[in-house]
């Protein structure tokens, strides 16, 4: 499988990419804007599995120019993406009233339009049976327990969940499978800052497991789904 997993310099990220590539039967190329991180996961990885083919690559889902990445997919990964794990993210944790515009045109930015440019620019490269997997978040489940502090950061994962919704019916008949998992907490950087002291019983490395699985195998038994993935409130 080609796989392309953003936001791996960190959190669940980080592990699902240790996850997958155990597996020599795939080629990930791990994106995050921190060059640093990205060295130390590609340390880690290659202790891991020493054939291993993961590309870390320092890219910025918003911001950055799209044709150099397409570049280098064309040249390593033959031109076909099977796997995007849409995983990058930001928070801001604000009380309401102190949130600015410019607060919620971030948490958009990141959570939201980056995305958006990295299906529409991999669109064209993605074969029959491939899977997006897009990385939502509890606080935007519909019917879940909501938390001050955060409606800026979770408004902005709601639009993540509504796309896949919508791009799982438009992609029907390219045959194209499209999921979201709402994750709930998992021992990571954002939990503490979500959740200053709050202790997850679900370690990062757990939940980057589970999200390597079900990017390989869950778009056989769904498609446009939200499923929520928690086992405590946060």
């Amino acid at each position: 499988m080609n796989i392309i997993i953003t936001g791996a310099s960190s959190g669940v990220g980080f592990e699902a990419v240790l996850e997958l590539i155990l597996s020599d039967q795939h080629k990930v190329i791990a994106l995050a804007r921190s060059e640093d991180k990205l060295g130390r996961l590609a340390e880690i990885a290659q202790g891991l599995n020493p054939d291993c083919e993961l590309y870390p690559i320092a890219f910025d889902i918003v911001h950055d120019d799209y044709a150099g990445l397409l570049q280098f997919i064309a040249s390593r990964l033959d031109n076909r993406v099977d796997i995007l794990v849409n995983n990058a993210g930001q928070l801001i944790n604000k009380p309401f009233p102190e949130l600015e515009e410019s607060d919620f045109v971030e948490m958009l930015q990141n959570n939201f339009i980056g995305h958006v440019r990295m299906i529409q620019s991999l669109l064209g490269l993605m074969p029959a049976n491939a899977h997006i997997l897009n990385i939502g978040s509890m606080g935007a489940y519909q019917g879940s327990s909501k938390f001050a502090g955060l409606s800026a950061y979770s408004a902005s994962k709601a639009a993540l969940h509504t796309l896949t919704e919508c791009l799982a019916q438009e992609l029907t008949d390219r045959q194209i499978k499209v999921n979201c998992l709402a994750l709930g907490s998992a021992q990571t950087e954002m939990l503490e800052k979500a959740f200053p002291g709050y202790e997850s019983p679900v370690l990062a490395f757990e939940m980057g497991k589970y999200i390597a699985d079900f990017a390989l195998t869950g778009h056989k038994f769904f498609n446009g789904k939200i499923l929520p993935v928690a086992v405590t409130t946060p």
